[in-house]
């Protein structure tokens, strides 16, 4: 059989920004600035809302102890994203793209769900995250601080629009924010520095604690993003040979590594916080971060605690929903090969988390949140393994990295990394669901279908475990890509259309329309000159409409008409009433146009929202061939 792979006619990893940034700088400094920003990006993943949740419980409940799961989290971190920079520039493809070139479907699917899963949970936190924020510096309630985060994704799809860089500042600024938050809560608080190296010696001292320590993992070695760093270091520009790879890969992993140490700095500082303020004064129990907001100031006492740890919990979730959101989009593409508009991308993975939210709040109450973070967390830490083994398969594969291969020794360490994450998860989930099922009865009908779904993971981690490395030779699949393969090319005269469609609205426009639409067909072709009416009177009584603008409008069509006419060409004059879109496509189709020539007035983004988008529905709707003139 013989083996394929699409290189020029694949699409590219968040391909509206691929390449976008050129890095080929003179000097040291210059080449940092041109390649900083995807870890910074990647970084807030490490320091969102839900990473708070699990630090405060840790610090709160067991002091100083558990520091050692954040130094030892960081160095997962480093490691595997340092692979994620590696697959991107060596191999030119995200995490998911690499999988699903390897995988059979039966395996991407399950694997793209969990992925899915996995986002939604951290959009989860992020939502409770700008809520709780909400609530502790403006008192507003949280079920609508939750409703205000379901359309916080206008906000982020302007960013959005504006370019990676600028999305970098942003996220930037907003890292800076919490840092300099954190740095003043320091200061107050004044940890013991001999204390804090108690809690770098490795123990667990109890289930609960293992139950945090998970929580800590997945806050911290997040599984979504391990495929958007794989995706962002591709929005630069360099130099594809060996030397250029090379030069990319070092500025991407100290940019990594800078970006990662100082998340290390954030979540320390937050169970350091926790540590000395409620566990060195008996309050073991503060797991919630309202409850620790409200003793920050009689603790500490100063009023600006409370307000800068507020201020620095929602500059933490807004900047980790647009991690969340673009990691959404490149596991949909990536795994699916679907593409579907942002802010529909968007939407839906903020209802996923909205949803949850708002019932867990609406139900059991606003005590609740914390121990809903904290699950997030944990869930989050659970799709690990999905996630990481793929990764070292593909970064460990000498046919997809050639000369940029791991190293045995990273190899080692690698698997090494895997194994205690799925070995605490393993454990984790055993515990958990013994509990969950003693809780329901062993004859509930929810049992066989916990122990069905546990069984399905085991055997899907075993799979996408042992598969690869039984697969000697790289099999590389056809892609299959959003269009359809091209064909040899028959290329003809240029052809004179016969019967031609032309929108008009009487702007300034409409004389670039006519006149392109005239040199498609010379003076033997019919023109059909097409105008809808969009007034108050035109929608509610279409074609009886005699309103004033109805009757300008098809005055000056008509004029349009005998113009053309008296310069030798053959008009139809076509008016519609209400729908655009509708009426547009109607006419095309009954006067058998062969080719649509259609006015653009080049707005879009929010214009497109209050103006409506014509031209893009009116060319899913035809089968001929529809002209934009602008």
């Amino acid at each position: 059989m013989k083996l394929f792979r699409h290189v020029d006619a694949a699409r590219h990893s968040l391909d509206e920004v691929h390449s976008s940034v050129d890095t080929n700088k003179k000097g040291f400094f210059r080449s940092f600035l041109a390649f900083a920003g995807p870890g910074y990006l990647v970084s807030v993943g490490y320091m969102d809302p839900g990473n708070w949740a699990t630090d405060i419980a840790g610090g709160s409940k067991f002091g100083f102890t558990l520091v050692w799961v954040l130094l030892m989290s960081n160095l997962m971190a480093v490691l595997l994203q340092s692979f994620c920079a590696r697959l991107g520039i060596v191999y030119g493809k995200d995490l998911a793209q690499a999988s699903r070139e390897h995988y059979p479907a039966f395996i991407n699917i399950p694997l793209y769900v969990l992925a899915e899963i996995a986002i939604a949970a951290c959009d989860l936190a992020e939502v409770l995250g700008l809520a709780i924020g909400l609530n502790l510096l403006f008192g507003i309630p949280l079920l609508w601080g939750v409703t205000i985060a379901l359309f916080d994704c206008i906000l982020l799809l302007m960013i959005l629009r504006l370019g990676i860089r600028k999305m970098e500042a942003f996220i930037i600024s907003m890292v800076s924010i919490i840092g300099m938050c954190f740095a003043v809560e320091m200061f107050f608080a004044k940890p013991e520095p001999l204390q804090i190296l108690t809690g770098i010696f490795p123990s667990i001292p109890n289930a609960e604690a293992l139950y945090i320590t998970m929580g800590i993992i997945g806050a911290t070695v997040m599984p979504h993003n391990l495929y958007l760093h794989s995706s962002l270091v591709q929005t630069r520009r360099y130099s594809q040979d060996d030397e250029g790879k090379r030069r990319a890969l070092r500025f991407n992993i100290f940019d990594t590594a800078l970006a990662l140490n100082f998340a290390l700095f954030i979540n320390a500082s937050i169970l350091i916080l926790a540590a000395v303020v409620f566990h060195g004064r008996g309050l073991y129990e503060i797991a919630d971060i309202t409850d620790a907001h409200k003793l920050l100031e009689p603790l500490l006492g100063t009023k600006l605690a409370p307000i800068l740890f507020a201020i620095a919990l929602i500059a933490s979730g807004q900047s980790s929903t647009i991690t969340g959101t673009l990691a959404g989009q490149i596991v949909m593409e990536g795994y699916l090969n679907l593409r579907i508009v942002p802010w529909l991308r968007r939407l839906m993975t903020r209802l996923f988390a909205v949803v949850p939210a708002f019932l867990v709040i609406y139900f059991m109450g606003d005590d609740k949140t914390g121990d809903l973070l904290i699950l997030s967390q944990v869930i989050l830490s659970i799709q690990l393994g999905f996630a990481v083994i793929p990764l070292i398969h593909w970064v460990s594969d000498k046919n997809k990295m050639g000369n940029f291969v791991i190293s045995p020794t990273l190899k080692i360490l690698a698997w090494l990394v895997a194994i205690i994450i799925i070995t605490l998860n393993v454990k984790l989930v055993y515990e958990e669901e013994v509990v969950f099922i003693s809780s329901l009865g062993f004859n509930s009908i929810w049992v066989p279908i916990i122990l069905i779904l546990s069984a399905a993971a085991v055997l899907l981690l075993l799979y996408i475990t042992i598969e690869p490395l039984l697969t000697r030779k790289l099999i590389i699949k056809e892609v299959a890509l959003p269009h359809n393969m091209m064909k040899e090319l028959n290329i003809e005269s240029l052809k004179k259309y016969s019967n031609i469609a032309v929108t008009v609205d009487f702007t300034s426009v409409d004389e670039k329309t006519i006149s392109f639409a005239l040199k498609q067909g010379g003076k033997s072709s019919t023109y059909n000159l097409i105008h809808i009416v969009e007034s108050a009177g035109a929608i509610f009584s279409g074609s009886k409409s005699t309103d004033l603008e109805s009757r300008v409008d098809l005055k000056s069509l008509e004029k349009y008409s005998e113009s053309l006419k008296e310069a030798g060409y053959k008009t139809n004059v076509l008016i519609g009433y209400g729908g655009r879109v509708k009426s547009i496509v109607k006419f095309v189709r009954e006067t058998n146009s062969e080719i649509l020539v259609m006015g653009g007035h080049g707005h879009r983004g929010l214009k497109d929202i209050i103006f409506g988008s014509t031209v893009t529905n009116v060319r899913h709707r035809l089968n001929i061939p529809v002209i934009i003139v602008k």
